[in-house]
């Protein structure tokens, strides 16, 4: 019981921090905090379901895309990559293969938004998301997977 009720109190605390921060904040920055939040939770879902010394490569690759993506909205959430790097010197996953995967996608998403802004009518917005109160979506999401995941690895142990 306590397996399956555990993460739903962490995900129900986030959800709070999450709301409390809508109330306090203008409407305008709900999009550009909270799709790098569903983006930086895609990538650590990406990163965590590599199987232990398998190839991660392609994953990095993945994962720095969709941060890179992210960094649109919130440009500070490009660090994520250096706690996801340490998870995968963890499980012995990471490689200097890993390390230029990583940094390739992110150039990737570079180029693209620059062509993209140089070549054509659409100009991207400026980007909105610059002080750290746009974090609390994103560090809401993040933590709440953390603690559940750490709950449930702690529970099935037992």
């Amino acid at each position: 019981m306590l397996y399956h009720l555990l993460p739903v109190v962490f995900w129900l605390l986030a959800a709070g921090g999450i709301v409390l921060w809508v109330l306090l904040s203008p409407p305008a920055s709900y999009v550009a905090a909270f799709l790098p939040a569903v983006l930086a939770l895609i990538s650590v879902l990406i990163v965590h379901h590599i199987p232990r010394h398998g190839d991660a490569v392609e994953p990095s690759l993945q994962m720095a895309l969709i941060l890179g993506v992210a960094a649109y909205w919130l440009p500070t959430v490009v660090f994520l990559l250096l706690p996801l790097w340490g998870y995968m010197v963890y499980r012995n996953l990471f490689n200097l293969r890993v390390f230029f995967a990583s940094l390739i996608g992110l150039a990737v998403v570079a180029i693209w938004m620059a062509v993209i802004s140089h070549l054509s009518t659409f100009h991207f917005p400026l980007q909105i998301a610059y002080n750290l109160s746009a974090w609390i979506p994103t560090g809401a999401v993040l933590s709440a997977w953390l603690a559940s995941t750490i709950a449930r690895q702690t529970l099935r142990v037992r």
